[in-house]
């Protein structure tokens, strides 16, 4: 069990509190699109982790599987639809159009089977 402790400030008690420490790491782009969905559609989760002061790394880990995983699905996409440094030389916009597109299917994937669950 945990106990509280307390020191006195004038003729008052106040407990000593402390919040756990917090990673260094900065939350990238998939991390907050994680905390807005759990701040609006999961309050239980978010409360939770939020109290229990683990929301940061959590989302520390989602940014980096949502980014780990959108990075191996482009790749994977444009290697099956043949997207390769021969079209980037002599088509460039042809590339630049097939590349969005493959980036947008992959974070599309990511959002459904990561962030928004």
């Amino acid at each position: 069990m945990n106990k509280i402790t307390y020191h006195r400030e004038g003729d008052y008690l106040i407990p000593d509190l402390y919040l756990p420490k917090q990673p260094e790491k900065q939350i990238g782009k998939y991390g907050r699109l994680r905390l807005n969905f759990i701040k609006e559609h999961k309050k239980g989760l978010y409360t939770e982790l939020l109290i229990s002061g683990t929301l940061k790394q959590h989302l520390i880990e989602i940014d980096e599987s949502a980014t780990n995983k959108v990075n191996r699905l482009i790749k994977q996409l444009a290697e099956v639809e043949h997207i390769n440094e021969n079209l980037k030389e002599h088509h460039q916009m042809e590339w630049v159009q097939a590349m969005n597109n493959i980036k947008n299917r992959a974070e599309e994937i990511v959002f459904n089977e990561i962030l928004y669950v």
